[in-house]
Formats: C-alpha cells, structure tokens, sequence
C-alpha cells in the first residue's frame, strides 16, 4: 500500500521486491549497497536493524551508520498466545502449565526476535524450563500451534488472529498496549511480568543508504508520512493494528531508543549467535 501511494504520487512505479533470507541481512545488504540516490528504498522490520547485531555474526552491515531512517510504523501491541492444550486464558495459568511440563516448547521466528525474548524475559523471572524452536517465518510457527505441535507463541496481530479465531491458541496477554479488538486481554505488564521489553512494541521502518541527498530524504520522508492519511494506507493500518508512520525526528529518536534497551535486554538474557 505504501509503494501504491508512493507510485501515485510520483508518477512512477515504484516496485516491491522481497528479498528474504538470513533474518533480513540478505535484503538489507543489498540496499546499503545500492546508490545513495533515492530509487532504492528499504523497508524492514526492526529485528533486522536492532537484533542482528547482537546475533548475526560478522554483520555486513551498520544499522547506525549505513542508512537514513525516514519514517517507521509501530505495533499497538503484540498477542502472547498459548495453545489449547496447555488450558491457559491467562499468563498466571500459563506459567502454573510451564511449571508442571518437564519443559515448555515454544516458537520462534529468529535468534533475538520478539517471540524469542519475550519467553526468554518470562522464563527468567518465573523459573521456567524452556526450549525455543525456530521457525523460518511466523506462518509455520503458527501452524504449529494450531496443531498443538508447541505450547505457544508470539507475533504479529494479523498472522495470529485465525489461531485465536479458531480457538486452537488463547491470547493470555499483550505485549505493548491492549489491542482494540481483545480489550479485555490485559498486558503481560498488568499481570506482573516484570522487563522493559513488554513496553516495547516491534515497527517496521523505511530507510535510504547513507549519503543520499538531503532534499531527496526530506521528500521522500514526508511523502511516506503523507501515505498515513491515504485511505487505503489507512485500512491497511486499521486491518493490522498499526500507528500511523512517524515524523523523520520521531522515527530517528525512536530507533536510537529502541536500540538502547533491546540490546541491552539482549546482553543480559546472554542471547548470541546460533
């Protein structure tokens, strides 16, 4: 959606190429070392720019150093969902589950990711036994907990919602804010899980490589945050819960904070390279 407003607005296409791969590396690479001419756009989750650093050894690339942040999209919050199996509709429930099982299966879609700290954080303070599997994307960690394959999970709003839909997983908490459609769902902060993680909410941001022009930046910029006001960018932030996309001064103040306390939960959960 954001590509259609940007290609509307500036009477060229502007194409959408993914390029997965390396928990983000192979597609980040690839734009720090395109020409810093304002044709090659990332847009990343934070994942790729905050938690590589830390778990991806000999990282070709500087998230400070080799890009322009121009705008970011936020979360409201995140689902923490436990499968039907373990009987839990609440954290407390959930964690009494853990204590019982030899050990807790739990999924993952990436050394560091959100999903990944979070049971990292709740283990640490509960006392928990836990083996975190790693997926290669959110679809099939969720397919598996649909098929009661892992005790549960955490991610992104829209990719969960047909597990808790279907009543195969049961959203216990949230990560970040409640979300408007499960207002009674409370926080993982609410119900006493103690970490400045589970204020923190995941975003996905756009960036240029380092030395485009300054005229250039501040164009693209605003048009990016200009596409919050679209009403198909619109429908597409309502659908996934999203924020509208924030100022450039917003967005770099938000990305050096994010920064700072994610990598030094990172540090103290002792999460390095697999």
């Amino acid at each position: 959606m954001f590509s259609d407003f940007l290609t509307r607005q500036l009477g060229q296409p502007v194409v959408v190429e993914n390029k997965g791969g390396g928990g983000g590396v192979i597609g980040v690479t690839e734009v720090k070392r395109a020409p810093p001419d304002g044709y090659t756009i990332l847009c990343s989750i934070s994942s790729s720019l905050i938690q590589n650093r830390l778990t991806v050894k000999d990282l070709p690339y500087d998230p400070e150093k080799d890009f322009i942040y121009l705008t970011m999209v936020r979360g409201i919050g995140a689902p923490v969902v436990a499968a039907e199996k373990t009987g839990a509709s609440n954290l407390k429930e959930f964690v009494a589950y853990a204590k019982k099982a030899d050990k807790l299966n739990w999924g993952s879609f990436g050394v560091g990711s959100t999903p990944h700290m979070l049971i990292e954080t709740i283990a640490k303070q509960y006392g928990l036994k836990v083996e975190v599997i790693q997926y290669r994307g959110e679809a099939p960690m969720w397919a598996d907990v649909a098929a009661q394959t892992i005790d549960g999970a955490s991610g992104s709003y829209a990719v969960a919602l047909p597990v808790i839909q279907s009543g195969r997983g049961k959203m216990i908490a949230v990560t970040g804010n409640r979300l408007p459609p499960y207002p009674d769902i409370p926080t993982m902060v609410e119900q006493g899980a103690v970490s400045p993680f589970y204020d923190a909410r995941g975003f996905t941001t756009f960036a240029v490589p380092s030395g485009t022009p300054q005229e250039i930046v501040k164009k693209l910029s605003d048009l990016l945050v200009q596409a919050g006001d679209d009403p198909k960018v619109k429908q597409l932030l309502t659908n996934y819960l999203l924020d509208p996309p924030t100022d450039f001064e917003a967005t770099n103040t938000s990305f050096k904070r994010d920064s700072g306390v994610i990598l030094v939960l990172l540090k103290d959960l002792g999460i390095k390279p697999e």
